[in-house]
């Protein structure tokens, strides 16, 4: 059974990119468009999925809020967490490392770095 993703991303481009790369890798992947949505998500009855892919910038709630919630409830707490922002954003990826982030890429990303990343933090 291949490992269920969950993508929370707004940019339908990006989105569309990541589901591709990813899906072509063998998971099985869920995607929400803001952060509510991965949180409803997250709770899915099947459990959690083994990875989650979060960008910092989301609508309803930003990817920093997701990422804390996540880390203080004690059925998702263990999801490792892959954060997305944009290129140059330091002061986001200091604050993503300091919340719990397990991993960090910036946008624009290279296909090869989602993967590998991917492929290190994904639970079988």
């Amino acid at each position: 059974m291949p490992t269920r993703l969950l993508i929370a991303e707004d940019e339908p481009s990006i989105l569309e990119s990541l589901v591709f790369i990813l899906a072509r890798e063998g998971y099985d992947i869920a995607t929400a468009r803001d952060g509510e949505d991965a949180l409803d998500r997250l709770r899915d009855p099947k459990g959690p999925p083994g990875l989650l892919i979060l960008d910092v910038m989301l609508p309803r709630l930003d990817g920093f809020e997701v990422l804390r919630r996540v880390r203080d409830d004690p059925a998702l707490k263990r999801v490792p967490v892959l954060m997305l922002t944009a290129k140059g954003q330091a002061r986001d990826r200091q604050m993503a490392e300091q919340m719990g982030a397990d991993a960090f890429i910036a946008k624009p990303f290279s296909n090869q770095d989602v993967v590998r990343q991917a492929r290190r933090l994904a639970a079988p």
